[in-house]
């Protein structure tokens, strides 16, 4: 004799995990939504804008690429590619000192020592504006405290030009670099080091054929994020060197407030999405890096 067994219906049971799973999902649709109106709606606006062509007589409009076109010629191409050397130099010198200033934090034995640095980092980091473009000004302007003690005018120093705004972004770039770079350094392991040291490694031996290749996706991961945020600076050059120094951004302050020309708008916003595929390519390079770096150090 046989005895049959229950029959135990699926459904209800798949529906009740269903509804375990829904609120989990509803949770994320106000970020959704959110980053839908914060972003999304500026950047369709961008778009349109620089597409669109408003003809100054009649006042009628119409798509076309000119305002795009007139971005990448002139004085305008010249502030793309100031903004990127700018960019490109500060980053690299920042990775470098920043790399050193982090291991010399991480191998420090005063705990003290590390958590100030990392803390004044923090702070540093998100340091800048006017306020930072007013305390170098005050400091080694052409008349600030260090400039006339120093004698800097007289051996040619200027910090209205390309070189002094480097010397003002790497004030927040190397704390950011510090800050990035850190948890990578502590990812080292202290068995690589132990394990070159008895197969006869010197120090330097260490650095250039086990840390460095460790590290570079994180070094390049850190100076591409380096060269987006300096790519992105605007109150600091706008405060302290005007039209000095061509920089992207202050071109689309000036087109947007009609400064150079009436009638510019939307070539601004055409430099506006010129900066913004610059930083989706400095986001699709960052990106894999990370990824990679996050492997070897787990």
């Amino acid at each position: 004799m046989t005895t049959a067994l229950p029959r135990v219906d699926v459904a209800p049971v798949a529906s009740a995990k269903r509804r375990r799973r829904a609120p989990g999902w509803l949770a994320v649709v106000p970020l959704l939504a959110f980053t839908a109106i914060t972003f999304g709606l500026p950047a369709l606006a961008m778009l349109n804008g620089a597409f669109t062509v408003k003809d100054q007589a009649t006042g009628a409009t119409s798509y076309s690429g000119e305002n795009l076109s007139s971005s990448l010629q002139g004085a305008y191409l010249t502030a793309l590619l100031g903004s990127v050397k700018l960019s490109a130099v500060s980053a690299a010198i920042a990775t470098l000192f920043g790399l050193l200033l982090a291991q010399a934090v991480v191998t420090s034995r005063f705990r003290f020592l590390r958590e100030a640095v990392l803390t004044a980092s923090g702070v540093l980091a998100n340091f800048g504006g006017v306020p930072l473009a007013f305390a170098f000004v005050a400091t080694l302007g052409n008349s600030g405290v260090l400039t006339g003690r120093l004698g800097l005018k007289d051996a040619g120093f200027d910090l209205y030009s390309f070189w002094g705004l480097t010397l003002v972004y790497l004030y927040f770039l190397v704390p950011l670099m510090v800050l990035t770079i850190t948890p990578a350094l502590e990812g080292l392991r202290a068995q690589w080091r132990e394990a070159a040291q008895n197969n006869g490694a010197t120090h330097g031996q260490y650095w250039r054929h086990v840390a460095l290749p460790v590290l570079t996706p994180s070094l390049l991961g850190g100076f591409v994020l380096l060269f987006g945020s300096a790519f992105a600076a605007y109150a600091t050059a706008a405060a302290m060197v005007g039209s000095t120094v061509p920089l992207v951004t202050l071109q689309i302050a000036d087109a947007l407030s009609g400064n150079v020309l009436v009638g510019q708008e939307n070539v601004a916003l055409a430099l506006s999405l010129d900066m913004v595929v610059v930083a989706g390519l400095v986001m699709a390079v960052y990106l894999p890096l990370q990824r990679r770096s996050s492997r070897w150090l787990a």
